[in-house]
């Protein structure tokens, strides 16, 4: 009985998550639009609008790991039992920060981002992706959408950082912009690659790379950020494919 009410609770959570995210642009909240919010900030590492059509990815994702995991047969899952609360925290922290953003306390989104992104981290980790095997219906239904879930979150997390920073008038302690754009496409990078290598998580990866693109395209007018960009997203598909070449090697 305890199992099976935990499983309706994460089930009432992807619901919460996808009603309140769908209504934030839908009424809007406060009257706001998400993007049109994240448009004032002068920042570069901000992807082009066509890139958050990924959430409709993330959104079908949720769905079916909510149907999965309350499926009677899954109710005594201890791994999947594992991250109830974990997602529930992370279904609070998406809508709160789309509260927060909505009503302009970017303060406040950050420190609701990063509740976000160690949920997920944590779900992430006690799933054991990337590093224990999985059935075939876990794998699609549980294990891929919490991959692109977290790629997604990690750019958001990095993109809400810059946005923040911009609004506090950081002056970045007067080193250039371009400076701090090389430092996060770095971080990118090291993100990508340990991903890659670690987990050979192409999910993961393939989000990135999706970002990558996104914030290419938005900085096309300047040649040195676009140039920059995709050679870092060059840099992270190289480290995927060879991750996913050496597993296939280590397999045969």
């Amino acid at each position: 009985m305890k199992n099976t009410l935990r499983q309706y609770v994460v089930l009432i959570s992807v619901l919460a998550t996808l009603v309140v995210n769908v209504l934030a642009d839908a009424l809007p909240i406060n009257g706001l639009n998400t993007a049109a919010i994240s448009d004032r900030f002068h920042v570069w590492f901000v992807p082009a609008g066509y890139v958050f059509a990924i959430w409709g990815l993330i959104y079908i994702g949720l769905i079916a790991y909510g149907i999965y995991q309350v499926l009677p047969a899954r109710r005594e899952d201890p791994r999947l039992r594992s991250v109830d609360g974990f997602f529930v925290l992370a279904s609070l922290a998406n809508i709160l920060w789309l509260f927060l953003w909505h009503y302009e306390l970017f303060v406040g989104t950050l420190a609701a981002m990063l509740v976000l992104l160690a949920a997920l981290i944590a779900i992430y980790l006690r799933l054991g992706i990337g590093v224990t095997k999985a059935s075939t219906a876990e794998t699609w239904l549980v294990r891929v959408p919490f991959s692109v879930y977290l790629g997604w979150i990690t750019v958001a997390t990095i993109a809400n950082a810059t946005e923040l920073l911009d609004y506090l008038k950081w002056t970045g302690f007067g080193l250039p912009a371009l400076f701090w754009f090389l430092v996060v496409l770095l971080a990118v990078l090291v993100i990508a690659t340990l991903m890659s290598l670690n987990r050979k998580d192409a999910a993961f990866v393939l989000v990135i790379l999706w970002a990558l693109a996104g914030v290419a395209y938005k900085n096309a007018a300047m040649p040195v950020l676009w140039i920059t960009t995709l050679t870092t997203a060059l840099l992270v598909g190289l480290g995927l494919i060879y991750s996913l070449l050496r597993r296939r090697a280590i397999a045969s």
